[in-house]
């Protein structure tokens, strides 16, 4: 007992020498939290990137100028939605079978814009939209064009993939819609995306539309994309 009792003696002293000791020395200095001086670039700043390289030069400006351009020949449409070529978001919605769900989403999809342009040429008559969307938190261009698709598909048509394009597809339905006094109305569209616009295309035609009509109007357009 006598031998335990010296060693934890021991131990405590040695503990408290120790103590003693640092509280003797000069504290360690510690290291700069500053950086190294940084030193500035000279000469000019470089130039903006141009259209050909940043697309966003060219959807950040005025939508419309990127929509298709009326046919010679052909007569603007007085039946569009929206107003000198804008369509706000109720104008949109409104387009839709249940426009109040179509608000509801367009909202949570963060919808920015859109811009459309219509003709008629004899009695096919055409119409483009493009719908532009934020894009902070969900890719919502491709999902809206996705939805389309998934629609297309409960009416019987013949579809094909719009070339240079990812998912996009053009749609030529097999039935034509029947009203009393009127002639059959055929009717086609197709869907595509590119960034953060979403394409529609609607064409309808009292006679069947042809696959080359409706994807050389998705080609173009997305061309200007």
């Amino acid at each position: 007992m006598l031998i335990a009792g010296a060693a934890v003696l021991g131990l405590v002293a040695g503990t408290c020498a120790g103590y003693l000791v640092q509280a003797d020395r000069e504290p360690d200095k510690l290291p700069s939290l500053s950086q190294p001086k940084l030193t500035q670039a000279k000469g000019a700043a470089p130039e903006p990137l141009s259209a050909t390289r940043d697309r966003r030069v060219r959807t950040d400006g005025d939508l419309r100028k990127l929509l298709m351009k009326k046919p010679r020949g052909a007569k603007t449409a007085d039946w569009l939605s929206g107003d000198d070529g804008w369509l706000d978001l109720a104008a949109y919605a409104g387009t839709f079978d249940q426009p109040k769900g179509a608000f509801s989403e367009l909202i949570t999809r963060e919808f920015r814009r859109a811009a459309v342009v219509g003709w008629e040429d004899g009695r096919t008559a055409v119409e483009i939209r493009l719908i532009q969307y934020r894009q902070e938190e969900v890719a919502a261009a491709a999902e809206a064009t996705s939805s389309g698709h998934y629609w297309s598909d409960f009416e019987d048509n013949d579809n094909w993939a719009v070339p240079g394009t990812e998912g996009g597809r053009a749609y030529v339905y097999t039935d034509p819609e029947t009203e009393p006094g009127y002639l059959p109305m055929y009717s086609a569209e197709a869907l595509a995306w590119r960034g953060d616009i979403a394409m529609e295309i609607f064409v309808s035609d009292t006679k069947p539309i042809s696959r080359k009509t409706i994807v050389g109007l998705a080609e173009r357009q997305m061309e200007r994309l």
